[in-house]
């Protein structure tokens, strides 16, 4: 397993257990649709939460389309949709991101709620 990988695996860990001290009620962990797969799906305020883990290292500041791109957004809001079909689930579906920054031995978690919304694929 290389490093990143394993950086990424232990900010899922990390961000798990901080959405269930925030109130989240987790439903899937690294679910999957075709090639597609979304980190955390998560129940909060009678809504359903689809979330991107990005775990860093330096804390550099990304814009949300640095974070998680148009590429990766499209294909969560497609495994979204799948995971709302398969489940007949009939809720409001907010798309956020976990950010993790690990720097010298600590942890900074940040919840960027209602981080994009899949407006371009009305197009």
């Amino acid at each position: 397993m290389s490093s990143s990988h394993k950086l990424g695996k232990q900010g899922e860990k990390q961000a798990v257990v901080f959405l269930q001290k925030t109130g989240y009620s987790i439903l899937e962990v690294n679910w999957r649709f075709q090639h597609k797969e979304i980190d955390i799906i998560a129940e909060c305020d009678n809504e359903l939460h689809i979330i991107e883990v990005k775990t860093r290292t330096s804390s550099a500041w990304q814009s949300i389309d640095e974070i998680v791109g148009m590429t990766k957004q499209k294909n969560m809001i497609a495994a979204a949709d799948a995971y709302v079909t398969q489940n007949n689930i009939n809720k409001n579906v907010v798309f956020d991101i976990v950010y993790v920054l690990q720097t010298n031995g600590e942890n900074n978690i940040e919840l960027i709620r209602n981080a994009f919304y899949p407006y371009y694929l009305e197009n």
